[in-house]
């Protein structure tokens, strides 16, 4: 029994000592590895400020009717004013002509001025129809007035009865007419594809 309290004892004595030891350690591994906090983590209120004072607007939406019925609605994600000019950027146009398509219009940028009453479409313009054209070109411009959508440069087709390159596309209602046409000219080019 002797040699049990003997033990006990000495195993006391020890943990006495190593258990501040480990904990002085423990304390100092704390304080050694603690950092200040990194530039890269503070807020950049300078920044914030300025984009608190920067005029803009979320999520705009603008619509009308055109002289030949058309319903025309422009959406943006953002957009902000540079003069009598609205810059936008992912805008989106729908246009419900009177004879019953739908045109779809999207683009990563762009410009809407409510003086001329036109939105100006630029970068990669992707334009879809409901009677089965889908066209890609680099800029679309659309009178809100007129109804009439122009494309800035070259455009490639896929359309229901095959594919086309063109140089430029009118899409308007003329003069006398009910419904809107869609003209293909400078250097168009036709890949007829029959139907099944």
């Amino acid at each position: 029994m002797f040699s049990d309290d003997n033990f006990y004892s000495q195993l006391v004595g020890f943990l006495k000592i190593t258990l501040p030891l480990a904990a002085i350690a423990l304390m100092s591994t704390v304080f050694l590895f603690a950092r200040a906090p990194s530039p890269e983590t503070t807020i950049p209120y300078a920044e914030i400020e300025e984009i608190a004072r920067e005029l803009g607007l979320s999520g705009a939406q603008f619509s009308g009717v055109a002289d030949d019925g058309s319903v025309i609605e422009v959406t943006a994600r953002h957009t902000r004013p540079d003069g009598k000019i609205l810059t936008a950027e992912v805008l989106s146009a729908g246009i419900d002509t009177v004879d019953g398509t739908r045109i779809d219009i999207n683009a990563g940028r762009g410009e809407i001025d409510n003086d001329a009453q036109t939105a100006r479409l630029t970068g990669l313009t992707r334009l879809v129809t409901s009677n089965g054209y889908e066209m890609e070109t680099t800029g679309i411009t659309a009178n809100f007035t007129t109804g009439r959508i122009e494309s800035e440069g070259a455009l490639e087709v896929q359309a229901p009865f095959g594919a086309l390159t063109a140089g430029q596309l009118i899409i308007e209602t003329p003069e006398g007419e009910a419904g809107q046409v869609m003209l293909f000219q400078n250097g168009v080019r036709l890949i007829y594809t029959p139907q099944q």
